[in-house]
């Protein structure tokens, strides 16, 4: 578990960039849901998968390709979109890009 400060940070600044690879950090995770940062390098890709919960993606740097029941969606820093539970999705890099995930689960 990561335990923020509060002191003033910077999405940008908690997950870094590797080459050829997605990074993720775990900032928050219990039972009601999780909160996730991911920063993926261009090209890169989570191949389509379900859910078994809602999720929100925020991108807040770069640019990516996010498909949610067969629809593409481009996106871009400050875009955000809702992936619903049960209904694939893909999530793609088109430039190095980062994003928050919020998964909320049913308690």
């Amino acid at each position: 578990m990561i335990y923020l400060s509060y002191e003033r940070s910077k999405l940008t600044n908690l997950v870094d960039y590797q080459d050829g690879s997605i990074v993720s950090k775990t900032l928050i995770n219990r039972k009601s849901g999780s909160i996730t940062l991911f920063a993926f390098d261009k090209g890169q890709k989570l191949s389509e998968h379900t859910a078994p919960y809602d999720a929100l993606v925020y991108v807040f740097d770069g640019k990516c390709e996010i498909t949610i029941g067969g629809t593409v969606y481009h996106l871009e820093r400050g875009d955000l979109i809702i992936m619903p539970a049960n209904v694939p999705h893909a999530v793609k890099a088109l430039t190095k890009f980062k994003m928050l995930l919020v998964m909320i689960k049913e308690c």
